[in-house]
């Protein structure tokens, strides 16, 4: 199934020199996305959709993927804005489970493929600090979930760009733009933002020969920053 979201990806020649030293064989790509309305805060957000793709450091290409819609309990109808921002349709969450259930295979999923066995073998990347520094917190305290360790900490793929073409972006479409990738599907599709993210990587193996380490953990949010990162809050989500 993977082979067959993903294939829109372009393929990439990378630089395989034996130098480069991988810190993690597997990246977990993921973007959620959540319940939200136009110029206000939207009290409490719930997240609508979890998507992670697992992409592999030995050959740079996508190996798995987990993906599922979540239908929120405290907010049930989605407003019109989140449904224009996202493209997630009412009936795409209307008779999808909960949260408490989605987050419970995805953590099972996980398991089973023993992505986390050995503490350096897989690693979340997502986007900026928001879904794993408050998106996930937030919601795993709104369903009485104790958050796993191993959501604790993560790459900012911000910061990993930053620090190697040496420009902090403002977005995930400002990274693509940069980099010279076409944006594929819609921003703020979770699904679509995953598959960009991981042009992203590619193009930063690739081309800069990146290194993908920890940046972030829920202890601080960004670990040795060498650029400073600027306040821009994410727009929605």
């Amino acid at each position: 199934m993977a082979h067959r979201i993903f294939r829109g990806i372009p393929r990439m020649t990378m630089n395989r020199s034996p130098e480069i030293v991988r810190n993690f064989e597997y990246l977990l790509v993921m973007d959620f996305e959540a319940t939200c309305e136009k110029d206000q805060m939207f009290r409490p957000q719930e997240i609508i959709e979890l998507p992670c793709a697992v992409l592999s450091t030995r050959d740079w290409n996508v190996k798995d993927i987990f993906h599922e819609y979540i239908r929120p309990r405290i907010h049930p109808k989605l407003t019109p804005f989140c449904t224009e921002l996202t493209g997630i349709m009412q009936d795409m969450v209307e008779n999808q489970p909960s949260f408490p259930d989605v987050f419970s295979r995805f953590c099972e999923w996980l398991a089973k493929r023993g992505y986390f066995d050995e503490s350096d073998k897989s690693t979340f990347v997502t986007c900026g600090n928001w879904d794993l520094k408050v998106m996930l917190p937030n919601q795993c305290n709104l369903d009485d979930i104790a958050l796993p360790d191993q959501f604790k900490q993560w790459i900012d793929l911000k910061h990993t760009f930053s620090e190697f073409v040496m420009y902090y972006p403002r977005s995930l479409q400002d990274m693509l733009a940069r980099l010279n990738l076409p944006l594929q599907g819609r921003l703020h599709s979770g699904i679509d933002d995953v598959k960009n993210m991981i042009t992203v990587i590619q193009a930063l193996q690739e081309k800069h020969n990146a290194q993908f380490k920890i940046t972030s953990s829920l202890a601080t949010s960004v670990l040795n920053l060498k650029y400073k990162e600027n306040t821009v809050k994410k727009k929605v989500q």
